[in-house]
């Protein structure tokens, strides 16, 4: 096949699509430049917004479904949810300084904890989320996802403080439900009992309420199943149904612990 022929088949296997790969790259540098303007404190906060806003609505040419008028809005829907986005994540980044005995100060928490940044994209892409702004919203979190391994849909619903500690291989799906004060460790899944399509608009993933500690490698699935508050829910856990309040849920696998014999040499 000659090169001409190749790029004839290639290009009439692409004319059913119209991507623009430059959005995702626009959405990450639209991403880092926001996570900047909030938390440096060197940031010029009116340059900086000016040039929020250029990126935000090359993006939205792209990813916005509604009409332009109506596009040009969300922008200052967006920027106006700022400051309480903003108190939200004080108010988590605190909390982990509170919970994590490895934490020094807030500083550390802000520059060096994947999951502090990955609640906060969490938290931006969530807004654009409740704008209909999904594609938009997704490439935030799909970022995130890949700087910090922590997999939190924009839908999520989460309320501040939240605690994330080491952040990898964590998956919170999109009807998930976490109320306040909540602690949850790496390798944790909160995601649905079984997928299929027709349960797009349905609630498929797990609520959490007040107070709950869940450690490592628990998996938690389905969107009736409800843990409890101020329950505990130990490493490796698998959560298929609703615990009550106070609840300590442990995977009751035993580890057997043996002394060598002492070979001879």
């Amino acid at each position: 096949m000659t090169k001409d022929l190749i790029i004839k088949h290639i290009d009439s296997l692409k004319n059913h699509t119209a991507i623009n790969y430059g959005i995702k790259t626009k959405t990450e540098t639209f991403t880092e430049k926001l996570f900047y303007t909030l938390f440096d404190t060197n940031a010029d906060l009116e340059k900086s917004i000016d040039e929020l806003e250029v990126l935000f609505k090359e993006i939205s040419v792209v990813s916005c479904k509604n009409p332009i008028d109506l596009c040009d809005s969300i922008w200052r829907k967006f920027v106006a949810q700022l400051p309480s986005v903003l108190e939200k994540l004080t108010l988590d980044a605190n909390f982990i300084l509170a919970n994590d005995p490895a934490s020094n100060n807030l500083e550390e928490v802000y520059l060096a904890y994947p999951g502090f940044y990955a609640i906060a994209i969490y938290r931006l892409s969530h807004e654009l989320y409740k704008l209909d702004m999904l594609l938009f919203s997704r490439l935030m979190s799909e970022y995130a996802h890949r700087i910090t391994g922590t997999d939190i849909h924009a839908g999520a619903k989460i309320e501040a403080p939240f605690f994330i500690d080491h952040a990898t291989g964590i998956v919170i799906g999109e009807t998930a439900n976490i109320h306040k004060y909540v602690k949850v460790y790496q390798g944790v899944t909160l995601g649905a009992l079984s997928v299929s399509k027709e349960m797009k608009s349905s609630k498929r993933h797990p609520t959490v309420e007040e107070h709950v500690c869940i450690y490592a490698n628990a998996t938690i699935l389905g969107g009736e199943t409800i843990v409890g508050k101020n329950s505990i829910v130990g490493g490796n856990s698998w959560v298929t149904r609703s615990t009550p309040e106070n609840s300590i849920v442990l995977n009751t696998t035993t580890t057997d612990v043996k002394i060598k014999e002492k070979e001879d040499r």
